[in-house]
């Protein structure tokens, strides 16, 4: 079984190199980026968080509720992270 600390770096890689490829934000400093939201960026728009949506259910065999859709959940890495390890049952804080 893996150490949480190790679980929870493994989905933020996992989602780090997902949105990194499919939606490319302006250069910067890594570690900023992983608070820095998809949405204020232009990096996502309402398709981009369809994608996201349905990527993180198949990637990670969770359900994304519709109440689930909203940007404390789905704007960043950070709060990515965080969701998917609610969803998975850890209990993670964005930030």
């Amino acid at each position: 079984m893996q150490k949480k600390g190790t679980w929870m770096e493994s989905i933020r890689q996992q989602i780090s190199a997902f949105v990194a490829t499919t939606f490319p934000m302006p250069a910067g400093d890594e570690e900023s980026q992983q608070g820095r939201s998809l949405l204020d960026s232009g990096a996502i728009d309402s398709i981009g968080v369809l994608t996201l949506v349905t990527w993180l259910e198949e990637q990670f065999g969770i359900v994304v509720d519709d109440e689930d859709v909203v940007p404390e959940n789905l704007d960043s890495i950070d709060s990515l992270v965080a969701f998917v390890s609610g969803k998975l049952g850890g209990t993670v804080q964005a930030g």
